[in-house]
């Protein structure tokens, strides 16, 4: 039997070819959701950009016939734009755009039957229950969260194969193993252990064991595999989660200063973050695109600090850690930026840091690994449990649909930091609260 599925705005900017999603079935779009995203359209960030990408999917359809009657797609589907004037729930529903959709599911579900209403709003769907309709989230770009790659394990092994992994440098290791996934070889009858990596099938050493990142020396062994991550060129998109506390912006940057300005692989260091959480676009605030990024930008110039003091490293020009700053951005290899700005933009042989990954929708994320050019390296940092946009959880977000989409691929590493470094408190409040 058709299904009719009533697309709410969110599912929308979420994913804008989503009305592509449904095959076999009729989409169907409120008229005052192409009102909405009329009005998304004119924002300078990634909601008015998927705005304006959904609209030109639904235009490209219009273009082939009547989309109040239903316009065939190409995966057998349809979709409709309907209008219904007289709002179809009780008088304690105010006449909003939210509820004029509500209404209009409720409307054609008396009418044709069979609809199923898809949001990613939590109250939009509890409503829409409440109200007697089929609910369901858009999960098309959904991951088990539960079961969400890690990029490393614990594997126990014998005596004998711990004794031959440090004389051959390598060992052959049965089970399923993905390239570049990270291994504590444990043998617990005499407490030997070791670290490796599976690359080309086979458990091998790490390639810098000991590395020091500006002054930054690995803490826990979840550290040193993200030094290894960083360190090996060969790996062009790494993923750092956990929660906060962890390292995982500090040991990225360190990763990037010593690679642009030490070993100069790269000719920038390009770092940003996702500004729409806070509500405004940096458009409306005053100043350079420096001030202007400030309040989103407070964290990463707190690890800057600390990294120059760590590293020893003194511009020409003074001592202080404010003109020691200054010095890096005065040298043309260090810049950030605010994502709105890097679409469009191809990215040859940078080094970039996207911080605060896990506010990022997978098409978010997708339009930004998508910029990188030739020699390009991309590290995603992010805190599943401190997702800021309303529509994401730990289970659709871009930080963890990128996971679960890249593992196993020659270019791709990801690790979770499990241990909170940054102070004894710090650890206690990631545990308590």
């Amino acid at each position: 039997m058709v299904k009719n599925f009533v697309l709410d705005t969110n599912v929308l900017i979420h994913e804008p070819a989503s009305i592509f999603s449904f095959a076999d079935n009729v989409v169907v779009l409120p008229i005052v959701v192409i009102e909405e995203l009329d009005n998304l359209k004119r924002m300078h960030d990634e909601r008015g950009k998927a705005a304006r990408q959904a609209s030109r999917y639904i235009d490209e359809l219009r273009g082939k016939g009547n989309l109040t009657e239903g316009v065939k797609m190409e995966n057998g589907g349809f979709l409709k734009v309907i209008m219904d004037e007289e709002m179809s729930l009780p008088p304690t529903f105010r006449p909003k755009p939210d509820n004029q959709i509500l209404s209009t599911a409720v409307a054609l579900n008396k009418r044709e039957g069979n609809v199923i209403f898809i949001s990613k709003d939590i109250n939009m769907r509890i409503k829409a229950q409440v109200l007697g309709l089929k609910v369901a989230d858009y999960e098309k770009s959904k991951v088990d969260f539960s079961r969400l790659y890690t990029g490393w394990r614990e594997v126990e092994v014998s005596e004998e194969q711990i004794n031959k992994f440090y004389s051959d440098g390598s060992l052959d290791i049965p089970g399923d193993f993905f390239e570049n996934e990270f291994l504590v070889l444990k043998n617990n009858s005499n407490k030997q252990s070791a670290l490796a990596r599976i690359r080309k099938a086979k458990a091998m050493k790490l390639i810098n064991p000991k590395a020091v990142l500006w002054g930054i020396k690995p803490l826990n062994v979840q550290q040193n595999f993200a030094i290894e991550c960083l360190l090996d060129d060969r790996i062009k998109l790494a993923t750092f989660m956990g929660i906060a506390g962890t390292g995982k912006t500090l040991l990225a940057l360190a990763g990037g200063l010593s690679k642009v300005f030490d070993e100069q692989v790269y000719k920038k260091l390009l770092v940003s973050r996702p500004v729409v959480p806070l509500g405004r676009d940096i458009g409306y605030l005053p100043g350079s695109k420096e001030e202007k990024l400030e309040p989103w930008m407070a964290a990463v110039y707190d690890n800057l600090e600390f990294l120059m003091g760590a590293s020893g490293k003194e511009p020409p020009e003074g001592a202080d850690m404010e003109s020691q700053i200054d010095w890096l951005f005065s040298t043309g290899k260090f810049e950030i930026e605010a994502l709105t700005y890097i679409r469009g933009r191809s990215i040859p042989r940078q080094f970039i840091i996207v911080d605060e990954a896990q506010n990022l929708t997978p098409h978010e994320i997708k339009t930004i690994v998508s910029r990188a050019g030739e020699e390009t390296k991309i590290i995603l940092t992010g805190d599943p449990y401190q997702i800021d946009n309303p529509y994401l959880d730990a289970s659709s977000n871009g930080l963890a649909y990128t996971i679960e989409k890249f593992k196993g691929q020659k270019v791709f590493a990801a690790i979770t930091f499990v241990k909170t470094e940054r102070s004894p408190l710090a650890r206690l409040a990631a545990e308590l609260l």
